[in-house]
């Protein structure tokens, strides 16, 4: 029986939560931004990469964005599965495991033998990082008082972010002045830190008591959830906004590397800078939804998203790195206006809810993003563009309809929903 088991037992009730202010809440915190940012950095490190891996072994753009999509892919089915096994196993020991077990097969990774055994490799890290963002919110919401989850979470989306952000640009620096397996072994050591940094700082599980994992919750939940239609529309605008930025971002880097700009790997890397402005965004018009109503906010976002798209069709460089800024601004903003919309609508329900708005949100990165890739070698950039533009004028059509989609008659109490990063 684990500790906090017998300490329920005895007492009769829980431990105490940790509160904003203690020293054991401090060290939380920090171990949610070392979590965040291990873990994005981890499994978008190889995205600005991808040329450099299609001239090594050949292959064709789509071919390359294997690198990505095979990370996000088993991540979206791991994150289905997750939750049920830390119901067994406890958060922050799975946690600890997730990260160091990622962050090791991506040390493999930087010596892998050949294209295929880069990619299992890759598959296996995606797999086992689906026990952090799965498990995060749980490990807080049991740990911490309900008046100081705003702040601890906020630190894990911050260092997911910088995650997001970092590892792309460790990556393409390290590139710049070695190659691509020593940018992975950057990414892959600086991993490893992070997770001994979670498990030294993490506080030991306290308040939680295992249980028996349902296997059936999520696919009964789903029967429930899939009835409701904005449901139905918001996990479909995750699939097709998320395909539509990675996109994007996976295949700029060809763009820029190549005639007419010849940028330097470093310089492209430095794209990445932009994320901050995704979490600028993300802030904007979350407050602007709560002001004026989902519905009548979210199409805007979506435009603005669309809009950046087109702009980089223009041919001077400064025009193509504002329309990846807009990019960037619209595609933040919707998502964090779409996942709250998803807790809100998911009711008692809202944890299964957010499990399957993560799994089409990923299944958007890694089916859609490598796709886009056909575009481009078939048409190059004004062929990513058209896909990408397609993939806007559906999710716009949908944010359309989800205006029309009746609101529930008592919209249930707001809870922390953590919005995936990209």
């Amino acid at each position: 029986m684990t500790q906090s088991a017998h300490s329920t037992e005895e007492t009769g009730r829980a431990p105490d939560a940790l509160v904003k202010g203690s020293a054991a809440y401090r060290r939380l915190t920090l171990a949610m931004l070392f979590a965040g940012f291990a873990t994005f950095s981890t499994l978008y490190a190889v995205q600005p990469l991808l040329p450099e891996l299609a001239a090594h072994y050949r292959l064709s753009a789509e071919a390359a964005s294997l690198a990505v999509s095979m990370a996000t892919g088993p991540l979206a089915f791991g994150i289905l599965v997750a939750g049920a096994v830390s119901d067994r196993l406890g958060r922050r020991s799975l946690m600890t495991a997730a990260m160091m077990a990622a962050a090791t097969l991506t040390l493999a990774s930087a010596v892998a033998p050949g294209w295929y055994a880069l990619l299992a490799l890759r598959l296996l890290a995606g797999l086992a990082l689906a026990g952090v963002p799965a498990v995060a919110m749980a490990y807080v919401a049991e740990e911490v008082d309900a008046g100081s989850i705003g702040s601890a979470m906020g630190l894990y989306i911050a260092g997911s972010a910088l995650g997001g952000m970092g590892g792309r640009l460790i990556a393409s620096l390290v590139a710049a002045v070695a190659d691509w397996r020593w940018a992975i072994a950057a990414v892959g050591l600086a991993g490893l830190a992070m997770a001994e940094a979670f498990r030294r700082l993490a506080p030991r599980s306290r308040r939680f008591v295992p249980g028996e994992a349902d296997w059936l919750a999520l696919p009964r939940g789903a029967l429930t959830l899939f009835r409701d239609p904005a449901l139905r529309l918001l996990y479909a605008e995750s699939f097709l906004l998320m395909g539509m930025f990675v996109t994007v971002y996976n295949y700029a880097g060809f763009h820029l590397l190549g005639a007419p700009y010849h940028l330097g790997q470093a310089t492209v890397g430095a794209i990445f800078l932009l994320y901050i402005l995704g979490s600028v965004s993300s802030s904007v018009f979350g407050g602007l939804a709560g002001k004026v109503g989902r519905r009548k906010v979210f199409w805007l976002p979506t435009a603005l998203l669309i809009a950046g798209v087109g702009l980089t069709l223009a041919a001077p460089l400064w025009m193509v790195v504002i329309g990846i800024a807009i990019v960037t601004i619209g595609f933040f903003g919707a998502h964090s206006i779409a996942s709250a919309w998803v807790g809100r609508r998911g009711g008692a329900m809202r944890g299964q809810a957010a499990a399957w708005y993560l799994f089409f949100y990923y299944m958007g990165s890694s089916v859609l993003g490598s796709a886009g890739g056909f575009a481009w070698t078939r048409m190059g950039w004004p062929g990513v563009v058209t896909f990408c533009l397609a993939l806007g004028t559906l999710a716009l059509i949908g944010s359309v309809l989800l205006i029309r989609v009746r609101p529930l008659a008592v919209e249930p109490a707001p809870a922390p929903v953590v919005p995936p990063q990209a």
